[in-house]
């Protein structure tokens, strides 16, 4: 695990390699090995100076969350975040010098040990990330981070990377101040040694007597002008719903105006509470582990051959169609931009540009590599074109009918190997692959707008599809970069049918009289991005009609009308009011303004007399969605609470502090969410029914979750 050499000029080197693992980090084992090694180099009088650096491709990933995933009790957190405050305390205060040689990405846990260092060299590996990202799991750095930092940079300066969890490459590192030099990766171990030899200072700043922190000081008005309005802008941001922002707040604002061995404490103390509490668990079990799950193709059938494609072809180049198709480029693939005249499919390309345009002026993307992504990115009207295309997506219009036509002329010119996949977002694939005549090789592939950017992909498995076209849908995901859920053929799949019963339930709450700010708020402060209102708005309600309207069809006698279709309905039909692309619909969109609830509301849906809490309109919206995903996992539409969890997440923002849609029913208790339904379903009608999986689960002592 460690290892650990002595050469002639009394430098020491412990490289850090954990047989076991692709990537360093910190558990219970490699602490003690590092700790039981930093004290051989300092009892050594062989010793002059040490490096700290890694075996493997990188530094350190940070702490092994498998050790905290499950564990409620904050002595136990509070023991482990001690043990590793005291080994980079013998660093910092056993008279010898320490320098990072950091080869490679250092994160979390394994950043605070190059904290804890006296300089830190890193090698310029463009691949490589430094920070201390824990604030996006729900923790906070709990072995010195929110202590070093400010000593180190200031108040001001540390306070971004550690509230934004940013990871920066080695030259933002440099100019951040985390890092003290970055060097060519070949040069790396003799700028360690030129540094121990030239200066090589053991002693930290605020081990000196006289130390002041850099900056305004806390108890000062300067400092008070600092962290006042970050305080409230920090509240603006998490709605009081995530307590790691406000806990490291708190631990700055407390151990700067201590010694830092006291302040130290104060870190592990709210660490500890944080690492035991709802919201870290739940963001770690979904965020870590379930959306690596995913990343790792966990429901990709394993036998199937792994594929890489080169060429694939896209029908429709409207604002779906067209962000797929900047996706596939920049991912390095060549594209067929296919729609029905000319200027429609040049418009596509045009809106790619767009694109790559806005990531050239921030930074993130060369002219070279905008240009050669937008060669990639071929705009056509002709079905010939499409010949030598592995895998076809159809982002068309949502009509059955239209579908059916594309299909059959796509089919006509693709190979007999190539797959089709249709990107519709509520239409059964099951009917869709009748107008296939390869209905093993077509698969369903719900992207989510902007499909540029948004990462969720749903690959859904029609009644014919094959293992091989599975994989190949997950495959094309991953290469995209995206994170693909398995989910089985149904009508709206997982996601639109519990994003629709989270909109369908803000139409119901209007219908009945609430208070429309009152509706999106309550949403927003339940930590959504957008209130049911907006969103119905985003989404199209002239699409969400035209869906009621062919499932109506389909579905014939056994159709249910949902408690808001009529609101849909009015909106569209009678009100000529389909949403933000027309600039109206529950809000009005003026022209260089901000969008506004539509004032005429209260004159279509008279308020009641008595609106509810805040509180009862938040639960509505949640539960709703709660349910509709049980009854998704009852019915095997998705194969586990971690697919339904990670779908919700990253396909509608359902809020992370409570890890998915199911994670929170499993934090709330069934138990006691069941009970709240029936309460809900006596108040409001049969939609809050518990389904009979729910129930089955409390019979038998079973949870969602083992943690």
């Amino acid at each position: 695990m460690i290892d650990y050499t002595v050469d002639g000029d009394g430098v020491a080197t412990i490289a850090i390699d954990m047989a076991d693992r692709p990537m360093n980090v910190l558990d219970d084992d490699s602490a003690a090995a590092i700790g039981e090694t930093v004290r051989l180099a300092i009892a050594d009088d062989a010793v002059k100076g040490v490096i700290v650096t890694s075996r493997k491709n990188d530094f350190m990933a940070g702490a092994d969350l498998t050790v905290l995933l499950g564990e409620r009790d904050p002595r136990t957190h509070m023991r482990r975040c001690r043990e590793l405050q005291r080994i980079w305390r013998d660093i910092e205060t056993g008279g010898k010098p320490f320098v990072a040689a950091v080869n490679g990405t250092a994160l979390g846990g394994g950043f605070e040990l190059c904290l804890a260092c006296h300089r830190r060299v890193a090698a310029d590996e463009p691949r490589s990330l430094i920070g201390l990202p824990e604030v996006s799991i729900g923790l906070l750095p709990g072995s010195g981070g929110t202590q070093r930092l400010p000593r180190m940079l200031g108040i001001a300066r540390a306070l971004p990377p550690l509230l934004e969890g940013t990871r920066y490459g080695p030259a933002e590192a440099l100019a951040a101040g985390l890092v003290d030099a970055v060097v060519p990766p070949g040069s790396l171990l003799d700028a360690a040694r030129t540094w121990l030899r030239e200066d090589g200072n053991p002693v930290k700043p605020w081990d000196e007597r006289g130390f002041a922190i850099p900056g305004p000081r806390v108890q000062s008005p300067e400092g008070y002008m600092l962290l006042v309005p970050a305080i409230a802008r920090l509240r603006e941001r998490t709605r009081g719903n995530y307590p790691a922002p406000p806990a490291i707040m708190s631990c700055v604002y407390e151990g700067c105006q201590v010694a830092i061995d006291t302040g130290l404490k104060i870190e592990a103390r709210r660490f500890a509470r944080l690492a035991a509490g709802d919201v870290a668990q739940n963001m770690i079990r979904s965020l870590f582990f379930g959306v690596g799950a995913a990343n790792r193709l966990k429901r990709r059938p394993g036998k199937a051959t792994r594929r890489t494609f080169a060429r694939i072809g896209i029908l429709g180049a409207g604002m779906m169609g067209s962000g797929i198709a900047c996706a596939a480029a920049d991912a390095g693939l060549d594209v067929v931009l296919l729609d029905t005249a000319p200027d429609l499919a040049h418009a596509g390309r045009a809106y790619g540009e767009s694109v790559f345009d806005k990531r050239v002026a921030r930074g993130r993307m060369t002219e070279t590599e905008r240009d050669r992504a937008l060669r990639r990115i071929s705009p056509t009207t002709d079905f010939a074109a499409l010949a030598g295309c592995e895998l076809v997506v159809e982002a068309v219009f949502e009509d059955r009918a239209v579908k059916a036509d594309v299909i059959a002329r796509a089919e006509a010119a693709i190979g007999e190997d190539a797959f089709f996949a249709s990107n519709t977002s509520t239409l059964p694939i099951t009917e869709l692959a009748e107008a296939s005549v390869r209905p093993r090789r077509f698969v369903g592939m719900h992207f989510f707008s902007p499909a540029e950017r948004m990462k969720l992909v749903e690959v859904i498995r029609a009644e014919r599809t094959s293992d091989d076209t599975i994989a190949a849908a997950m495959d094309l995901s991953r290469q995209l970069g995206k994170t693909p859920i398995l989910v089985n053929d149904s009508r709206g799949f997982f996601t639109s049918r519990v994003i629709g019963a989270y909109l369908d339930e803000g139409r119901a709450l209007l219908a009945e009289g609430v208070n429309p700010a009152l509706i999106e708020n309550a949403a927003r402060l339940a930590g959504f991005p957008v209130g049911p209102l907006a969103l119905s708005d985003e989404v199209s309600l002239e699409l969400e009609q035209r869906i009621i309207d062919q499932t109506r069809a389909a579905l014939g006698g056994d159709f249910v009308e949902r408690s808001g279709d009529a609101v849909v309905e009015t909106f569209v039909r009678r009100l000529g009011r389909p949403g933000r692309k027309a600039g109206k619909g529950f809000y009005d969109y003026p022209d260089g303004g901000d969008k506004r609830l539509w004032p005429g509301l209260g004159g279509i849906y008279a308020r009641a007399a008595d609106q509810p809490e805040v509180e009862t309109v938040r639960k509505r919206l949640l539960y709703v969605q709660g349910l509709e995903a049980a009854r998704c996992l009852e019915e095997g539409v998705v194969s586990g609470p971690e697919d339904a969890d990670v779908a919700s997440i990253l396909g509608w923002g359902f809020p992370s502090h409570l890890g998915g849609v199911l994670s929170m029913v499993h934090t709330v208790g069934i138990g006691t969410f069941v009970s709240d339904c029936e309460a809900l379903a006596a108040a409001h009608g049969p939609r809050f029914e518990p389904p009979g999986y729910l129930r089955a689960l409390i019979a038998e002592g079973r949870r969602l979750y083992a943690a």
